[in-house]
């Protein structure tokens, strides 16, 4: 069996004093990510409507190992450094796609 899609969940604390730096942070990663990291397929950065200071950030991939490979590489660790310097608390969850509902057409 094929490996199958990915999601990846970052469970982030960003102080108030560093939404700014951390969304301007965001905004270049998810560029340079989207046009030409392999396997990357979307991402999502999401705000807590209970707590402004816990932020998601979500990202879908065609294979686990494709992020795997991605996270482990320098020019990863370059690139986000800028945002994980936002960061008081971090956490990361990984999980295979299991179902999904189809996309409106």
């Amino acid at each position: 069996m094929s490996e199958r899609r990915a999601r990846v969940v970052f469970l982030v604390r960003v102080p108030a004093e560093r939404t700014e730096a951390f969304l301007a942070a965001y905004e270049a990663i998810r560029h340079q990510v989207a046009g030409g990291v392999p396997g990357h397929l979307v991402d999502q950065v999401c705000r807590s409507s209970a707590d402004p200071e816990q932020w998601l950030i979500t990202s879908e991939w065609e294979r686990l190992t494709d992020f795997e490979t991605w996270e482990r590489s320098s020019e990863h660790r370059e690139l986000v450094r800028p945002m994980r310097e936002c960061f008081t608390d971090a956490r990361s969850l990984r999980f295979h796609v299991h179902a999904q509902t189809p996309t409106p057409v």
